[in-house]
């Protein structure tokens, strides 16, 4: 009988040696990954949300980066549009990850909308090492599910705890995002490139916060990140 799971048994019956190493990878990324949903989960009900719509913020909207500042600028006093524009500018790299992965996983069917939900830093990184289509499609699901499956397990407990703080700030959960954000944030550092745009984005926001509304000076960045990122690889071409 064929499987019908995304994250694909291996054609011929028996799973190379390569595909079963990867999927415990993509199990691991998970479980570490995930265990940052605490942070959002409890910082997103301290700072107003119902657990319902923290949940369905987590699921719906899936990239830690994003969530972390959507909560930032809600909880900094933002509005609800920033918070959603900022979210989306730091979502764009998703775009460029799917693009790159589209020529080893589905492209029609109701695959490929579930592929376009789980197209995250995570997934896209351990698809990129594999040696071979197989090892990229068993990565990309494997990190993609397992993140998604943990990341709101673990929110849900941290918006179950977040409910019963009456003072972010006491707790430190009022420095929760931007900690979490730069856990995220500091593995991808590896190139000059990444680290030119992380200083770039870091100054704006410095230089704006004093003289911005809240929520405008994380949309600033965000949008400083999107323009650097993009500009230099239109100079290699």
């Amino acid at each position: 009988m064929t499987s019908v799971s995304p994250n694909l048994g291996h054609a011929g019956g028996s799973i190379p040696d390569g595909v079963r190493t990867i999927r415990r990878t993509g199990f691991a990324i998970g479980v570490a990954t995930g265990l940052y949903g605490i942070s959002f989960g409890a910082l997103a009900t301290a700072s107003g949300l119902d657990v319902w719509q923290a949940m369905v913020l987590s699921a719906v909207m899936f990239t830690g980066g994003s969530q972390f500042a959507f909560i930032g600028v809600v909880g900094g006093g933002g509005s609800a549009l920033g918070a959603a524009l900022a979210a989306a500018l730091l979502g764009v790299r998703n775009t460029l990850y799917g693009l790159i992965l589209a020529p080893s996983l589905p492209r029609t069917g109701w695959r490929s909308v579930l592929r376009a939900h789980l197209t995250i830093d995570e997934s896209a990184a351990l698809a990129a090492g594999g040696r071979d289509e197989a090892e990229k499609r068993a990565g990309f699901w494997a990190a993609g599910v397992w993140v998604f499956v943990f990341w709101n397990l673990f929110s849900l407990v941290g918006a179950l705890a977040g409910q019963f703080v009456a003072d972010p700030a006491a707790w430190g959960l009022d420095a929760a995002a931007a900690a979490a954000f730069l856990a995220l944030l500091w593995p991808r550092l590896r190139s000059r490139d990444a680290v030119a745009i992380a200083v770039a984005a870091a100054f704006v926001a410095l230089l704006t916060t004093p003289v911005l509304p809240a929520g405008l000076p994380v949309l600033a960045a965000a949008l400083v990140a999107v323009v650097v990122g993009v500009l230099p690889r239109r100079g290699r071409r």
